[in-house]
């Protein structure tokens, strides 16, 4: 009886091991399945924030690009064109004028993520900032009195033509570079040569196209004048077009900017802003 006694209890002894182990196998098993699933059904890790608001800087003395209107408004085609982008991003506008030189300053400072004041293209700006892609060009123009007879507009064509300039500009050099040909009258600025245009005192005068669509749709031009001849585009002189500049530390807003522009043109609401604000065709 007593080795009975003695096996029965070396059974039990063996059973009630057995079934501990199987127990902690079994919770090794569950806690694993647990920890499975929760890397299964783990919240997906949140996407990066979208931006709900994109801040421009520009400045005010620049028509039609941007400017106060007689209502102290902020107004001009970069301003329109500011919100058309906000409005392809589904973002809000925050627009606020600066003097133009505290607008990269600004920039770097985060008072802003974008500036939007018809900025040149330059290299020496390129060491300051990044830009967008180009969205406008501002192009050489010639314009003459509108009683003035057509003339091919070419260095043959207005060989012995006078012709007024802006001292000191691209658009100087480069008549004295191809136009030579040309008795070329420089004035100290260019509102004293379109007066000189105006009154007759010279044939031509060679400017900037967007101020000088700007001055012949104005009232100051008496409607005495218009274009004539095409744009003139080298690079060399008259820039590698106008952006909208960011700051080189932040390329997704430049990404951003990029693909409204895109949209902008594709919805024909850039071709309407450039109708609204140049009546006067400046290519």
């Amino acid at each position: 009886m007593l080795w009975r006694t003695a096996y029965l209890a070396v059974v039990l002894v063996c059973l009630f091991s057995f079934f501990a182990v199987e127990h902690g196998h079994a919770q090794d098993r569950r806690s694993r399945n647990l920890a499975a699933t929760t890397a299964t059904e783990a919240v997906p890790a949140p996407e990066p924030s979208r931006r709900v608001v994109v801040r421009f800087l520009t400045d005010s003395d620049f028509p039609p690009f941007n400017f106060y209107d007689e209502d102290s408004i902020l107004v001009g085609f970069n301003v329109d064109l500011a919100r058309a982008i906000c409005l392809e991003l589904s973002t809000s506008c925050d627009i606020k004028a600066r003097p133009w030189e505290e607008l990269f300053s600004g920039l770097k400072a985060g008072e802003a993520d974008a500036v939007i004041a018809a900025h040149k293209v330059t290299a020496t700006a390129m060491a300051d900032v990044a830009f967008t892609d180009r969205y406008f060009h501002t192009p050489g123009r010639f314009a003459a009195r509108k009683d003035a007879p057509d003339t091919e507009i070419t260095p043959s064509g207005l060989d012995g033509k006078r012709i007024a300039v802006a001292k000191g500009t691209a658009h100087e050099a480069y008549l004295k570079t191809f136009f030579r040909d040309s008795p070329v009258t420089v004035f100290a600025n260019a509102e004293l040569a379109r007066e000189a245009l105006s009154a007759g005192k010279v044939d031509y005068i060679f400017d900037d196209g967007i101020s000088l669509a700007f001055w012949l749709n104005g009232t100051l031009s008496r409607q005495c004048c218009e274009m004539k001849g095409g744009p003139f585009l080298e690079p060399k002189y008259f820039g590698d077009g106008i952006a909208i500049a960011v700051t080189k530390n932040d390329p997704e807003i430049r990404t951003l900017l990029n693909e409204a522009l895109k949209r902008v043109r594709a919805s024909g609401r850039f071709e309407e802003l450039v109708q609204r604000y140049f009546s006067v065709r400046i290519y």
